[in-house]
């Protein structure tokens, strides 16, 4: 079953339940200051999961762009990737556990054949604070699962999003199917490999008070996660979701460009980070955001991934200086820009930002090969410590691989037990900031939070005015401290450009101008002048907030009521964030 399939299975089923298909996201957050992307299908339904009344009402489905980096190292195994897709359905104080428990059973067993004895799920075991979840498990029961094929389990695995987080939160259940061609055990044992997890249906029904407390919620909501990549490779009886449909025609091109094949086991690994990493790019640059390969955050990752790629096709003997990676970009947008338009559009960008980023990484690799006979001359001793080594791969993008080979030559060893103790203290730094930045999740969206995600659609008029109509939001990122605002500029702001900014945002708070919440057709939106760029990402009902004739925008929220409530805007710094975009740092005193 090719993923295109599964998704219009899975969107017509629950059409047919009276969910409305909304579109997906974009991979880079409009709305949500917690995090660089969109990492899950629930992130840009943050608001609405926390009561705001969502304009499409209070059933849900969509197929959701993500893209995670925190296991990057990962990549190259049979089931790691950088971006993937999810499917969601949720549901917004509407139905509860028994309809979301019956319909996924009645989607699995009777649209995508999977047979009942394949099937065993997981539950919530209870603690001191929250009891067993005993009303799951009999659903499950009556739907003709076995009680051996349901496992208890505790707050690491079957509680969401943790029991430290206060604000919404709940047990969840976790659906796995049996994909060995063994003989299904009786009793489901959930650490046996054998058993992957194919959906996640979580349940909101507490408050976590900042007491300690549990209470229930007055409205419950359903979120529910498959992820595509998994379940296409499960439906094809694949262990190895790179043997699905989903990579097919993507591998067969590297494997036509490096003359290597994919069952090669020399030449798998890299063969998947090629082909992962290049699927993951053009997601990221086919984004409206137009982000471009940079030192800075999406940006950032994005350079990181390319000239990873770059560094994995040398080793499979690609031709760098040819069109290898644009022809399995094209293979990518034309894979997916039926669900995702924006490839489509932005396909030129997407193309020239690969070639001008390769032509920069391999003079970076030139650099970074002058540094090593720099280093190799001035050496003491026969090793490369592991500091060196690791600026080689942190500057130069040097594989530790590549500088074992290069000293081996000249006779020197490397301090690999002292990189890979730096490699993996880096790791874990990474990781923690992108905890950092999720962590928010529905915890987030404070009262500073509230006021300067205001602040940037007052920010986003004042720069209309001062420089002109061209200005349009290109992201921002919110603290309860400050917030960053990334907007379409191709010039550096001027000392005057700023203090009028400024001056403009403080005159709309002292104006104290009520903010309104509007609901209605996204056609009315825009002939009403509300800002948005590519309408058609956007459902057929959208959230409009108006400050009075300053701001009209489409967006999620959430907003103060009145800007009185904002205090006194400071602009702190103005600086390039990437080719034709500019940063505004600003705080509220």
């Amino acid at each position: 079953m090719s993923s295109i399939d599964l998704k219009k299975i899975y969107l017509n089923f629950f059409e047919g339940k009276g969910h409305k298909i909304i579109p997906s996201a974009p991979v880079i957050p409009e709305n949500d200051p917690t995090v660089l992307f969109n990492t899950a299908g629930m992130q840009p339904l943050v608001p609405y999961l926390k009561g705001l009344p969502h304009p499409e009402g209070t059933r849900l489905a969509d197929v959701q762009k993500c893209f995670r980096t925190n296991d990057l190292e990962e990549v190259g195994d049979k089931t790691h990737h950088t971006f993937f897709e999810m499917l969601g359905n949720w549901s917004l104080g509407d139905y509860f556990k028994e309809e979301s428990i019956a319909w996924s059973f009645e989607l699995l067993t009777k649209y995508l054949n999977i047979p009942v004895e394949r099937l065993a799920v997981t539950v919530f075991k209870g603690n001191e604070l929250v009891p067993a979840d005993e009303e799951a498990a009999n659903l499950w029961l009556e739907q003709g699962i076995l009680k051996d094929r349901i496992a208890y389990l505790g707050v690491d695995d079957n509680w969401w999003p943790n029991m430290e987080l206060t604000g919404p939160c709940g047990s969840d259940t976790e659906i796995f199917y049996w994909r060995s061609d063994e003989a299904v055990p009786d009793k489901f044992d959930p650490e046996n490999e054998n058993w992957v997890e194919i959906w996640n249906n979580v349940f909101m029904q507490y408050m976590h008070n900042p007491d300690g407390t549990f209470t229930p919620l007055e409205k419950k909501n359903v979120d529910t996660g498959m992820g595509v990549e998994r379940v296409v490779a499960v439906l094809e009886g694949q262990t190895d979701n790179y043997k699905s449909s989903i990579w097919t025609d993507i591998i067969a091109k590297i494997e036509e460009v490096s003359g290597k094949k994919y069952d090669d086991e020399k030449y798998t690994t890299a063969i998947r980070i090629i082909a992962d990493h290049l699927r993951a790019i053009v997601m990221l640059l086919g984004d409206d955001a137009k982000i471009t390969p940079s030192n800075k955050d999406q940006g950032y990752v994005l350079r990181r991934l390319i000239r990873r790629t770059i560094r994995y096709a040398r080793t499979l003997d690609i031709n760098i200086d040819s069109d290898w990676d644009s022809q399995i970009a094209n293979i990518v947008i034309n894979q997916y820009k039926e669900y995702y338009t924006e490839l489509d559009r932005n396909k030129d960008f997407i193309i020239e930002s690969l070639k001008n980023e390769k032509v920069k990484f391999n003079r970076t690799l030139e650099k970074g090969l002058r540094e090593f006979e720099k280093i190799t001359k001035t050496i003491q001793g026969t090793e490369i410590d592991k500091d060196t080594a690791f600026k080689l791969y942190d500057t130069y993008g040097f594989p530790i691989e590549l500088t074992e080979e290069l000293a081996k030559e000249q006779g020197f060893t490397v301090d690999m037990d002292g990189f890979k103790a730096k490699f993996e203290e880096h790791q874990a730094k990474s990781r923690a900031g992108s905890e950092q930045k999720f962590k928010g999740g529905l915890a987030s969206s404070g009262e500073m939070e509230t006021k300067y995600h205001t602040a940037t659609h007052l920010l986003n008029a004042a720069l209309k005015k001062v420089l002109g109509e061209h200005v349009h939001q290109r992201g921002s990122n919110i603290t309860a401290e400050r917030m960053r605002f990334d907007f379409a500029h191709g010039e550096k702001m001027t000392d005057e450009e700023k203090k009028k900014a400024e001056d403009l945002v403080n005159e709309y708070i002292s104006m104290a101008i009520p903010v309104e919440r509007l609901e209605m057709p996204k056609e009315e939106a825009v002939k009403m002048g509300a800002e948005c760029e590519f309408i058609e990402r956007y459902p057929d009902i959208v959230t409009v907030y108006k400050i009075g004739d300053v701001s009209l925008e489409i967006c999620g929220g959430p907003h103060v009521s009145n800007t009185s409530e904002l205090g006194h805007f400071v602009i702190k710094k103005e600086e390039s964030s990437s080719s034709g975009v500019r940063r505004i740092k600003a705080v509220l005193e």
